[in-house]
């Protein structure tokens, strides 16, 4: 135990995650929404990810990338809702140290990689319309698993160094983390010892990686629906569109849940906390669900071939 300004630390190896701090009492109705995401998450990706395995005409690099981000979201959900679900069913609230570096390094990198193939496919659409010619050219299937394994490892790469900048913090005020799952400033804001170069850290990863990809995703979009304004006819302008929409959905509901819980926790002082865990929770539920969801709608190969697996069942 340390004494650090006048307060008790101490060096702790098993966290306590609270879940959704001052909801105790409705975890178990909170529960439900929870394991519906999840198991809605999980089916809805594995179908997209043997439904593209199984069509051959699906082999394209828009839905080669969309199995990357499929098996992304996979991950990314299991990663944090079971324990999440423990902690709601079972009241088993301990996530040892080691572990909870684990959880935390997968949670954000798996983000990061996200974001990446966010990029890859607003690259990919900004090829097809502005220079159809050249797209099969350019876009290759060995281009496509190159610029997916460039994704994954600038994810594993670039958080790689946040649990190892937590491992230097050794007294913390509490043990209990205001989460349910070990997120990056949650743990640090309890460590009694300096940790500036977390948050310089932290920040640099989020302008390097979010905003960047954000930015250059609207610069490829710009650029489409100037490409797209020029075309003559009023029917080719809204084709061009429609086949974008699917993408442009996906990305709305992976960087808005993000930007608003970012803002929120940084600026929203006057917000309840039970806000801020559950945007964070969203963040990482809601593209896991929605993504399989706005392109089976939007595709209209994986939507026929959805309904004669209905049809079947």
């Amino acid at each position: 135990m340390n004494i650090a300004n006048g307060s008790y630390c101490i060096h702790p190896t098993v966290f306590l995650l609270v879940g959704i701090p001052e909801l105790e009492h409705l975890h178990l109705w909170m529960s439900i929404p929870f394991c519906s995401m999840f198991i809605l998450a999980i089916l809805g990706n594995c179908t997209i990810l043997l439904i593209i395995r199984s069509e051959k005409s699906l082999h394209e690099p828009m839905y080669l990338l969309l199995c990357i981000l499929g098996v992304i979201d996979l991950i990314l959900a299991s990663s944090t809702v079971p324990k999440m679900l423990t902690i709601f069913w079972f009241e088993y609230r301990e996530i040892y140290f080691d572990s909870c570096l684990v959880q935390m390094y997968f949670v954000h990198s798996l983000a990061i990689m996200e974001s990446g193939i966010f990029l890859a496919m607003a690259f990919d659409r900004y090829v097809a319309i502005c220079y159809p010619l050249r797209h099969a050219m350019i876009l290759t299937n060995p281009m496509i698993g190159r610029i997916g394994m460039a994704a994954v490892l600038r994810g594993l790469l670039y958080i790689l160094p946040l649990p190892l900048l937590i491992q230097r913090l050794v007294y913390y005020r509490t043990n209990v983390i205001s989460h349910s799952y070990c997120e990056h400033m949650a743990v640090v804001s309890l460590s009694c010892d300096d940790n500036t170069i977390n948050n310089i850290y932290g920040l640099t990863i989020g302008f390097l990686v979010l905003i960047a990809d954000s930015i250059l995703i609207s610069f490829s979009y710009f650029m489409i629906v100037r490409a797209v304004l020029g075309l003559a006819s009023l029917q080719a302008q809204l084709k061009t569109f429609n086949t974008c929409t699917s993408h442009i959905c996906a990305i709305l509901s992976f960087y808005m849940p993000i930007a608003i819980s970012s803002l929120s926790h940084r600026f929203g002082h006057n917000i309840p906390p039970p806000t801020h865990i559950l945007l964070a929770n969203f963040y990482l539920l809601v593209p896991p669900v929605l993504n399989p969801l706005v392109y089976t709608i939007k595709t209209k190969q994986i939507r026929k071939r959805v309904s004669r697996m209905l049809c079947r069942i």
